[in-house]
């Protein structure tokens, strides 16, 4: 009887593991928390002024890019929504929301930390829904 009863909690771990694979894959590549746009680790997200309105383009690169690092899409991911992406100067794939490339911010320590707000004679903001 122990057997079967631990067979059947590993069962059920996989099962519920499965579930949580799936579900993340189906999810946005970011989220919203308070009105602000944040990774699934919950750290604060970025837009940048410089970045063209119409969107489709990141003026952050180089240098930039690792203060900034660039909220990177797979290669096969796939817009929805909100949710696009754009292709770097370089071919990779940044995600965009609402047209708007996402970055981070190289000095944030932890989830909620906003330190990057305002940076640069206020070029950067917090990314809000």
């Amino acid at each position: 009887m122990h057997t079967r009863i631990g067979g059947a909690i590993i069962f059920c771990a996989v099962v519920g593991a499965l579930t949580v694979v799936s579900a993340a894959s189906a999810e946005t590549p970011a989220m919203i928390s308070d009105g602000v746009v944040v990774t699934a680790k919950g750290m604060t997200l970025y837009v940048f002024d410089r970045d063209p309105t119409a969107g489709g383009k990141s003026m952050c690169n180089g240098p930039c890019a690792t203060n900034w690092p660039p909220l990177m899409a797979a290669g096969d991911a796939k817009a929805s929504g909100d949710w696009t992406i754009i292709v770097r100067e370089d071919g990779s794939k940044q995600w965009a929301y609402k047209g708007r490339p996402l970055y981070a911010w190289a000095k944030d320590q932890k989830p909620g930390d906003r330190t990057g707000d305002g940076f640069l004679n206020n070029q950067w903001h917090v990314a809000k829904q």
